[in-house]
């Protein structure tokens, strides 16, 4: 004869096991990685270098864009309209989109608020200024020539371009205000 506690102790031991339930969604895991920099000491003169560069050239960038904002009608006409007739739509619509980015984005990549899409957007933009001086001047004799202004016309805009390409691939640094964990979160596969 069972005896009516143990019954019930045995009837929650095999109840309270526990079971995978398909229609629950799948537990949240979160597993941190090291970085190999986060064994040692940080390099501050690297940080503060890259900090320097992300805010110098974002400064920079914003007057690009507010002068386009000073004379839309004549960057739409003589350079998207010229050079750039292939973009769909209304040549001002893109000067007004070229001249928000340059403003905006910068912002972003300074603070370190969606630094990468920030710097990818301005990358874009350059690659674009970039395709508008060869389009205008061509190569100028690159990379020999001596030319009569001292600089390619298209140097800054590929200078630009590479800065933000470093950004869109390594991010914003430590000095940024929202600075990537090394977290990655997964859901494990139900095995049913």
């Amino acid at each position: 004869m069972v005896d009516p506690g143990t019954q019930d102790t045995q009837d929650f031991q095999e109840d309270s096991s526990p079971t995978l339930n398909a229609s629950s969604p799948p537990q949240k895991v979160e597993v941190v990685v090291e970085s190999p920099s986060s064994q040692g000491e940080v390099n501050i003169t690297g940080e503060l270098a890259i900090f320097l560069l992300r805010i110098g050239v974002s400064v920079m960038m914003i007057h690009h864009g507010l002068e386009k904002f000073q004379d839309p009608q004549g960057f739409a006409e003589f350079v998207v309209g010229k050079y750039f007739a292939f973009l769909p739509g209304n040549p001002i619509v893109w000067t007004f989109a070229a001249a928000a980015t340059q403003i905006i984005c910068p912002i972003g990549l300074a603070i370190g608020i969606f630094a990468r899409v920030s710097a990818l957007g301005l990358m874009s933009t350059m690659l674009f200024a970039v395709y508008f001086h060869l389009s205008d001047t061509g190569l100028e004799g690159f990379p020999l020539a001596v030319v009569e202004n001292h600089n390619y016309t298209f140097e800054l805009s590929a200078i630009y371009a590479l800065i933000f390409f470093y950004f869109v691939c390594a991010g914003p640094g430590r000095l940024s205000a929202f600075r990537k964990t090394n977290k990655i979160t997964y859901y494990p596969k139900n095995n049913n």
